[in-house]
């Protein structure tokens, strides 16, 4: 009888102890921005959700049901380009700190001219201390589908499985896809064969896009493991709405009228498509019946870089200013939603980390806030000397305001060509600064811009000439903090970093 007792007792406390332990799903959309969605993350003065006419073309019902769940960010920022974000998100560090200042491409060192030889091309190592190393130590299956881009193709980094997962699927060291298209083999079947997307052979041929097949494979896993009574972690890093502008067929009829351009309306059939995967993965959750365990992070790794405007106008991120790659707002806003995926106020795991239902927060955060978050939410510890950017979100996610949460910003991109070339910006508070290393037509041979983010939200009004006081003061925050961070700098034509001067 007691050693029945005792195996009773065995299997009651491992049911508790994974109990305890609240899924994570992190639902990254490449190169979603803000606007791309029919949810109005922008608000007014008092901090009402305000819609704008990019918000009537697009059609998200499952952000919008997402939302409803949970609370979203009206200021929440990613790094201007893709693999600096991915790194900063499961590392906890700022760009500048860890060093991949530019996206990666996959076979050759892509600094550019006048970029710093020493920047991170390579990516993550083994070695390196990252979010689902943590959480798989602390007992989750940790699960990697889609898009990793981590590293060049000859590097640790490319293979998800030497960072920290489980499990990788389709996730290498390629930054989009070839092709979207099963009929194509996802790429293999285009003249672009290095871009095609691996691991998902078993839909070659088959007349299904890109987002359904990933979405298939995370639903599979997020099954095996809640089979396996194991906690999870599921990285679901879609390669929508990155390029090529393919449409998805299954959407087409919904933008055919609309009299925007064939690549724009493409891109709204991909937005729809990431879409209906999210409210798939969702219903998935509730019918395995783990739907009040599981917190959803959804988040784009930058700016929107939809075919509606050039980088450095209103356009594609309208009203917003710019695009993917520049400097402006609409170059790094990001869509942020954080919402239980059925709230439930008498869950256990919803009361360590109360999220407020339908929601806005309009207090600034930014993309490295998230590892410290959910280190924290698993009880996962990062090394006493790790050095983290990041902040938690926990009280933001409740609504309230945080006097602690750090309300500043550091974006460092110290490499061309692309849209805007060798710039830092710095936000503190409703100021932003931007500095131009090496002034040229694209960024108006200026050195310095200054905008008023309160009153000027969308940066129509540069006060570098008549606000010194504020531009001296901005600029002083900038170069500190490029220092704490331990920052590479561009360099000149005899390769010596060149530092930004304060007026």
């Amino acid at each position: 009888m007691n050693f029945l007792k005792a195996i009773f007792l065995a299997l009651f406390l491992s049911a508790t102890a994974s109990a305890a332990q609240p899924n994570i799903v992190i639902f990254l959309v490449d190169d979603m921005g803000v606007m791309d969605t029919s949810v109005p993350f922008l608000t007014d003065a008092s901090g009402k959700p305000q819609k704008y006419p990019l918000n009537e073309y697009f059609r998200t019902p499952n952000m919008e049901r997402l939302a409803a769940r949970g609370i979203r960010f009206n200021q929440f920022n990613a790094m201007s380009l893709c693999s600096p974000s991915r790194i900063s998100l499961i590392t906890g560090k700022n760009a500048a700190r860890h060093r991949t200042t530019n996206w990666i491409n996959q076979s050759s060192d892509n600094g550019g001219p006048n970029s710093p030889p020493e920047w991170n091309w390579k990516g993550l190592r083994k070695d390196d201390v990252t979010l689902p190393g943590l959480l798989r130590t602390a007992g989750y299956r940790t699960i990697q589908v889609g898009k990793a881009h981590f590293g060049p193709g000859d590097s640790a980094g490319a293979d998800p499985l030497n960072l920290g997962f489980d499990v990788n699927i389709a996730g290498g060291p390629i930054g989009h896809p070839a092709s979207y298209k099963g009929t194509l083999d996802f790429g293999a079947k285009t003249k672009q064969v290095a871009n095609a997307v691996k691991g998902l052979e078993k839909y070659h041929g088959q007349d299904i896009f890109l987002t359904e097949a990933l979405t298939l494979e995370a639903n599979a896993q997020v099954e095996q493991a809640v089979k396996d009574k194991k906690p999870f972690f599921l990285h679901l890093g879609h390669y929508a709405v990155h390029t090529p502008f393919e449409s998805d067929d299954r959407f087409a009829d919904h933008y055919k009228d609309s009299g925007k351009p064939p690549k724009a309306q493409a891109f709204a059939t991909l937005v729809e498509g990431m879409d209906k995967s999210l409210g798939d993965l969702m219903d998935h959750l509730e019918k395995l019946g783990v739907a009040e365990d599981t917190l959803i992070l959804f988040l784009g790794d930058n700016g929107s870089d939809s075919p509606l405007g050039d980088a450095h106008n209103v356009g594609s991120a309208a009203p917003l200013r710019g695009k993917k790659g520049s400097h402006y707002e609409g170059g790094m806003r990001s869509p942020f939603i954080a919402a239980w995926a059925k709230p439930s106020t008498g869950n256990a795991n919803q009361k360590k980390l109360p999220v407020k239902q339908g929601a806005v927060q309009t207090q600034f955060a930014a993309i490295q806030d998230i590892f410290p978050t959910l280190t924290g939410l698993a009880g996962a510890t990062a090394p006493d000397a790790y050095e983290m950017d990041g902040r938690k979100l926990d009280t933001l996610l409740t609504g309230a305001a945080d006097g602690s949460h750090p309300d500043a910003f550091l974006m460092h991109y110290p490499h061309a060509p692309h849209r805007s070339n060798h710039f830092t910006t710095y936000r503190e508070g409703d100021w932003k600064v931007a500095y131009h290393y090496f002034p040229d037509a694209e960024n108006g041979n200026t050195r310095y811009q200054l905008f008023n983010l309160k009153k000027d939200p969308f940066e129509q009004e540069d006060l570098s000439s008549s606000d010194p006081t504020n531009l001296s003061r901005m600029m002083k925050a900038l170069v500190a903090e490029l220092e704490e961070e331990k920052a590479l700098y561009p360099v000149d034509d005899a390769g010596a970093p060149v530092k930004p001067v304060v007026p």
